[in-house]
């Protein structure tokens, strides 16, 4: 880390992002939950009450049991069993660390690949910069769901059938990561235009600092706002892709299931009587999910200096 970056993070410690966030009571709410849901997920071997993956553990009988609350519950399973015997809290715990690694991962990833093609075509310009804009506005025509269907399809027929559960968890977060880099890359492009023009790039130029010294040392940090901002909002939309595409069988294997997954095993139960299954990792994928978009929308008023 640069001390340009180092600047910009301590800016931002001692402005008014802070006192803004402390006096929002939805900002804080929403990252108390998000933390908790982060730290759950992480040592879940720790919190959970049971190891839904141990098969030596698990057992038959416990199937389909209530919550602890309903009749026929059991205070062992506090939101009831699904239709292996596994215990629905510690799955959703485990779930959850599945839903945050392929989250987090496909996000960077976009991140990274939106931020360089942005910070490229901005300060280069001309036919690259053609060439890079018409790509994200062909992308832009398909719904990031379908482009993530579809680089999991083509991935499934080039790798080979006893490779493809190996990789599963790397195409989920490059299909997911591949259709969410257009964001990236034409905000950090409008700043980029903007910013190279400015009287301290073109001092840089004058004293010999090369085009990527520049974009990494001069550019790319006053850029970093509205890069977290999109980052947090696309968290948010990335859990939700993943979701989709493990509900639709696509996505994590069973062996492994993320929130997505538990919500598709479930669903069979569903109108049977069973709705326990399905409906709680449902909910726990709702309240992370706007936990995380509140915090978006709140860190995107706090870093707008036309909203201070």
């Amino acid at each position: 880390m640069t001390s340009r970056f180092k600047n910009f993070f301590a800016s931002v410690a001692d402005s008014d992002v802070w006192y803004s966030f402390w006096r929002t009571p939805s900002a804080v709410i929403a990252a108390a939950i998000t933390l908790a849901v982060v730290l759950a997920a992480i040592f879940a071997p720790i919190v959970s009450p049971h190891n839904p993956f141990d098969l030596a553990s698990l057992n038959i009988m416990d199937a389909n049991t209530p919550p602890a609350w309903a009749a026929e519950g059991s205070r062992d399973f506090l939101l009831g069993t699904d239709d292996q015997g596994r215990d629905v809290l510690s799955a959703i715990f485990y779930g959850s660390r599945v839903s945050l690694i392929v989250g987090g991962a496909s996000v960077l990833f976009s991140m990274v690949l939106g931020v360089a093609l942005g910070l490229i075509s901005g300060y280069v310009g001309g036919r690259l910069d053609s060439i890079i804009m018409r790509i994200a506005d062909v992308q832009l025509s398909f719904p990031a769901i379908l482009i993530a269907l579809l680089v999991d399809g083509v991935a499934r027929g080039i790798l080979p059938r006893d490779m493809q559960e190996s990789m599963s968890l790397y195409v989920l977060i490059f299909s997911i990561g591949i259709s969410g880099w257009v964001q990236y890359a034409r905000t950090v492009r409008g700043s980029t235009m903007v910013e190279r023009n400015k009287e301290y790039v073109q001092a840089a130029k004058l004293i010999g600092i090369g085009p990527i010294t520049i974009l990494r040392r001069h550019i790319l940090p006053n850029v970093t706002g509205p890069v977290l901002v999109i980052a947090t909002i696309h968290l948010a939309v990335a859990i939700i892709t993943e979701a989709t595409l493990s509900f639709l069988g696509v996505g994590i294997p069973s062996t492994t299931p993320s929130l997505g997954t538990l919500i598709r095993i479930g669903d069979s139960y569903l109108f049977s009587g069973e709705w326990w299954i399905s409906i709680f990792p449902g909910v726990a994928l709702v309240i992370l999910v706007l936990a995380v978009n509140l915090l978006g929308d709140w860190l995107r008023d706090a870093l707008n200096p036309k909203l201070r």
